[in-house]
């Protein structure tokens, strides 16, 4: 009795403060109502063509001059939007800070118009009586810096993307809206899109299409360019800051063709009238790898045809962003799919968008022998060497990075092996290696990932709509292959912690990671670019200039007060060089003595021991048994 007493008297004195919790005297607001006063999306006509015009002959200045012409049928509210939610980026990452001099107009005359307090991306008007459209004129301040977004205008070459360069109306499914656009390139300059277009000199005038395929169709444009024909329906568009490297050979090009090749008899069926591949050699124009249902936009570095010989440098990238007119542009996330650009976009199946995508993407580069297999191989075990020594996965399960794009936006990032990243893409591709290695044990080999793709992805055939999923529709496929309880396999490998990185399912397939003193070619050729990358013995990687850029949690380096910015001036009193960080790790091995750095944090200069004496490690996938494996015959052309 006298506890349930004392109990009693607690809980009223806990709750006697939950009740009141105001300060007497002191002022207490109530919230103003938020009240949503954009119109909904329905799925019905917009009435009338949107007409779009773009002068992007401004190269010293990188701005778009835009005029709107937007057709009215009756008087009264209206809302503008400027596209916030855009498909590709799975984030709202439209930049809206970069729309400028926005002045509307109906019937000659200017129109106050007012921004949403609650959207910024929304802009209220009033349709006087009698007006028939509205003449929008506004410009695109395009970034001039890299600080300020991604570089789209350069003196040889331009990215125009349609959704930074229109509004559009509230209340309807963006495919329900007309457009026609036209748009102004520099004198002698030619451009590639998926919209069919007429060109008059430099000024291109585009078949009348609907806002969501415009969109989803980005022009890139420049001073020198070239296109070979992949396939009858597929066009390869290269442009380049120097003509010199347009000089393809006949080998190279061939090996894109056998890419389309690979692509459709793996799938099963093409999802588009046309596929215009846009790929910029540059390292001036941003870059930049974004898929799009007809095309896609490709950014790569000097040299990808030049120094096709060092090694596969980013040849991964044009079979993944193919590979997402499949996986991503025709089969999509049901929570994904959005009828504007305004709907906020749910990511819960990004690890089957792109992590599939990412399988498939390193799976066709050897098919088509884009990539050879071994580079390929080597690759693969970049990726598992990366997941198999960082701890993020201790407590953040793969399913919460589909989050990521929304939470940090590509923001850098500290301690990334620990606070993770987009990891649906990498270890997403873990994942489908174990369900490829699976179905072809539970079958005694007469089943495969292919015949998921086949059957996922190979549908309806010319179809180049979106045909959307759920994870229920996923493993009802893969029990349709084999039976299982796949559902049950998929929700443990998305909502784990504190497990390994799930590396079996190459095991599985005949190629077990391991760890070898030397690193493989692939594993040189990314460091030419990157710096000294010890993150598999230290845990770090060193820029050239010395600065490191990752530190591995819990890792040897982390255990000694290193972090990301610090520069390292000095290994064993001598000035630091990537060579001698390297023979350090030899030598401690020998010596059994800690490696001595100075290190440099702005005027702060530091001493450091990282005591480790584990030698080099470099990650490698070995094979495991005789005869040919599933990864084998994963990776052979069809």
């Amino acid at each position: 009795m006298i506890r349930t007493l004392f109990v009693a008297s607690l809980l009223a004195s806990v709750a006697a403060p939950l009740a009141a919790q105001t300060i007497p005297g002191n002022s207490a607001p109530q919230p103003t109502p938020i009240v949503d006063t954009i119109p909904a999306a329905q799925d019905t006509p917009y009435p009338g063509t949107i007409k779009l015009d773009v002068d992007a002959t401004d190269l010293d200045r990188a701005i778009f001059r835009v005029r709107e012409t937007i057709p009215v049928a009756k008087a009264g509210p209206m809302t503008l939007l400027y596209p916030k939610w855009l498909p590709g980026n799975h984030a709202p990452r439209g930049e809206i800070e970069k729309l400028a001099g926005l002045v509307i107009r109906a019937n000659g005359r200017v129109l106050p118009w007012t921004r949403d307090v609650i959207d910024v991306y929304a802009f209220h008007i009033d349709v006087p009586a009698g007006a028939r459209q509205l003449d929008v004129e506004f410009q695109f301040i395009s970034a001039t810096e890299a600080n300020q977004g991604r570089i789209v205008v350069t003196p040889t070459m331009i990215s125009l993307q349609p959704n930074s360069v229109s509004l559009y109306p509230a209340g309807y499914f963006t495919r329900q809206i007309p457009i026609q656009m036209t748009a102004r390139f520099p004198a002698g300059w030619t451009a590639a899109g998926a919209v069919p277009a007429k060109a008059a000199g430099s000024t291109y005038t585009y078949d009348t299409t609907n806002y969501e395929v415009l969109v989803d169709s980005p022009v890139l444009a420049g001073k020198y360019g070239k296109v070979w024909a992949l396939s009858p329906r597929v066009d390869l568009n290269v442009f380049a800051d120097d003509p010199k490297e347009l000089a393809a050979t006949p080998a190279q090009i061939d090996a894109h063709k056998r890419l389309v090749d690979q692509a459709v008899k793996t799938f099963g069926a093409q999802h588009y009238d046309r596929y215009e591949f846009l790929l910029s050699i540059t390292d001036q124009l941003g870059g930049i790898g974004l898929e799009h249902h007809r095309s896609s936009e490709n950014g790569v570095t000097p040299g990808y045809f030049t120094d096709w010989d060092s090694g596969p440098g980013r040849r991964n990238l044009l079979p993944h962003e193919f590979t997402h007119s499949w996986d991503g542009k025709f089969r999509r996330g049901a929570d994904l799919w959005t009828p504007d650009f305004r709907t906020p976009m749910r990511n819960s199946l990004l690890w089957v968008y792109e992590g599939q995508t990412q399988f498939w993407g390193y799976v066709l580069q050897a098919r088509s022998g884009l990539v050879s297999k071994q580079d390929t191989l080597d690759m693969y075990a970049s990726i598992l060497g990366t997941y198999d020594l960082a701890p993020g996965r201790q407590w953040r399960p793969l399913i919460d990075t589909t989050n990521d794009p929304v939470i940090s936006a590509r923001r850098p990032k500290g301690w990334t092996s620990w606070q993770r990243s987009e990891d649906y893409y990498n270890e997403g591709l873990m994942v489908w290696m174990e369900v490829d290695a699976m179905l072809r044990q539970k079958s005694n080999g007469t089943k495969s990932i292919d015949d998921f793709a086949r059957a996922f992805f190979g549908i309806r055939d010319g179809d180049w709509g979106e045909v959307t999923y759920t994870f229920e529709d996923v493993a009802r496929t893969l029990n349709g292959i084999v039976p299982y309880d796949w559902a049950g396999f998929l929700n443990q490998r998305l909502t784990e912690t504190g497990q390994p990185a799930p590396v079996n399912g190459f095991a599985m397939n005949g190629y077990k990671l391991v760890y070898t003193p030397e690193p493989t070619p692939f594993f040189k050729q990314q460091e030419k670019s990157r710096g000294a990358d010890v993150s598999y013995s230290l845990g770090l990687v060193v820029a050239n200039d010395g600065r490191i850029s990752t530190v591995i949690w819990n890792s040897p380096a982390f255990k000694a007060g290193l972090d990301v910015g610090t520069e390292i001036q000095a290994i064993n009193g001598q000035s630091y060089s990537a060579e001698r960080l390297k023979a350090a790790i030899v030598t401690a091995k020998d010596s059994k003595t800690p490696i001595r750095l100075l290190v440099r944090n702005e005027d702060r200069f530091r001493d450091i021991s990282i005591d480790y004496q584990g030698g080099p490690r470099y990650p490698r996938l070995q094979k495991v048994g005789t005869g040919e494996g599933g990864l084998d015959r994963l990776l052979m052309p069809r």
